[in-house]
């Protein structure tokens, strides 16, 4: 299997259907020796944080001098960002060989009478079977959807469940009530482990209240409002926390504070399990935190910035982003959603500030929302919407109406920020070879 093989025959996967539960990945996972019972987790769940939370704290173990294993989704730009060690990404051989292996269980499986497991649940038996074979000290792992019934939940060796922010997200699968949806989130919590919370809305909160006590973990609140002497900004933010003084983060937005204070928290409830992380690992980790697609700054005159708010939650942090850094600044909005996300309410909360608002499909993707569709609703809220036919269009018109002082604000499915990454990338060095030739 070569790796447009291997990327073949997980799109062929996805054709397969989906079956609620776990007993796909526990069978697929028994059949490969059952490596996520030789690793050790810190499992982060909730609705939106939990990649840069993920990064903050995977950052500082790597600073710690440990192997960490990490395991995300979405993936911004690449496959293999699905799977990284450290800041490196599972390789094209080790991707194609693991997945040779897994596909002969899978049709062993099948011929057996069980259901095939999902693309979600071979790569996380992927996952789990890569970081056995790397000998990795500690895993962090975030879940795709949900918690409980999440494929990743599988594991039994938490050292600590982190519990990001919880909103209002998947409601079809997760429920309608926040209480439903954060019953489902804090099913990553094992019997005794360390739980680690931000802070939640408080029908959420209490519903992580109950669980902890319930499985008589130690439960520790990540509360922002704890922050002191805080300075924001969009290339670097300082703050105050415990006895730690001006950490620094260079992801922008408030509510990376919040993440930060998250991160900070899971690292110290995995001294409690006996690692060791000294406050210089800390410091170094926190800064040298990146994650794509978070607020991110392409370029700088007009200021391109990607963001991956898709639903409520995500856009309210947007909005707030917005009135505290580009306040009397002209704004263009390239936005591209997904059908089953809460479009209505991301539209609501983030409207007011565009002055032009170009609307694309996020390519490749079955779950688009058409660009025509998202205009027709964007219209009736806000009078300078265009549908545009392309992402290239987009980038290229938003350029056309934006002034040098202007903002650019691309955001809205993670799914298509990568391609926007690339276009940039490209169109930056297209300007450069012309600077050069002058």
């Amino acid at each position: 299997m070569n790796y447009q093989e291997a990327m073949e025959y997980m799109e062929k996967v996805g054709t397969y259907g989906i079956v609620p539960g776990l007993d796909s990945i526990r069978e697929l996972c028994r059949r490969l020796g059952n490596p996520q019972d030789e690793l050790k987790f810190v499992h982060i769940a909730g609705t939106n944080g939990k990649g840069s939370t993920l990064a903050y704290i995977s950052s500082i173990l790597q600073a710690a001098g440990y192997r960490v294993g990490k395991y995300i989704s979405p993936v911004i730009i690449e496959y293999c960002e699905k799977i990284q060690i450290g800041k490196q990404k599972i390789t094209h051989k080790d991707l194609c060989e693991g997945l040779e292996i897994i596909k002969k269980h899978c049709d062993a499986m099948v011929s057996d009478g069980f259901h095939h497991p999902t693309p979600f649940e071979i790569e996380t038996a992927l996952a789990f079977w890569y970081f056995r074979e790397k000998q990795c000290d500690i895993v962090v792992l975030e879940t795709g959807m949900g918690g409980r019934e999440d494929a990743t939940n599988l594991i039994t060796t938490t050292q600590v469940a982190v519990l990001a922010s919880i909103g209002m997200d998947h409601m079809k699968f997760l429920g309608n009530s926040l209480e439903e949806i954060a019953a489902h989130k804090t099913g990553i919590c094992k019997p005794g482990c360390q739980v680690v919370s931000m802070r939640q809305k408080e029908a959420a909160q209490k519903v992580v209240e109950q669980t902890a006590a319930a499985l008589g973990c130690i439960l520790t609140i990540a509360d922002a409002a704890n922050a002191k002497h805080v300075k924001y900004g969009l290339k670097k933010q300082t703050f105050d926390y415990g006895n730690y003084k001006k950490l620094e983060i260079t992801l922008a937005g408030k509510f990376q504070v919040a993440n930060a204070v998250l991160a900070l928290e899971a690292v110290q409830a995995l001294e409690k399990c006996g690692y060791e992380i000294k406050e210089t690992a800390i410091r170094k980790g926190l800064k040298e935190t990146g994650w794509n697609g978070r607020l991110q700054i392409l370029e700088e005159h007009p200021l391109f910035i990607v963001d991956g708010a898709h639903n409520e939650d995500a856009a309210a942090k947007l909005a707030d982003s917005i009135e505290f850094y580009f306040t009397n600044k002209r704004i263009i909005y390239i936005m591209g959603m997904l059908k089953d996300k809460e479009v209505d309410r991301v539209i609501a909360l983030t409207e007011k500030y565009a002055d032009q608002i170009l609307t694309v499909t996020p390519p490749n993707n079955p779950r688009a929302m058409h660009a025509y569709d998202l205009a027709t609703e964007v219209a009736k809220v806000h009078p300078n919407v265009t549908a545009v036919d392309s992402l290239e269009e987009a980038v290229e018109l938003s350029h056309l109406l934006a002034g040098r002082d202007d903002v650019i604000l691309c955001f809205g499915s993670l799914s298509y920020l990568g391609r926007i990454l690339k276009l940039m990338e490209k169109r930056q060095t297209a300007g450069n070879k012309r600077k050069a030739k002058r």
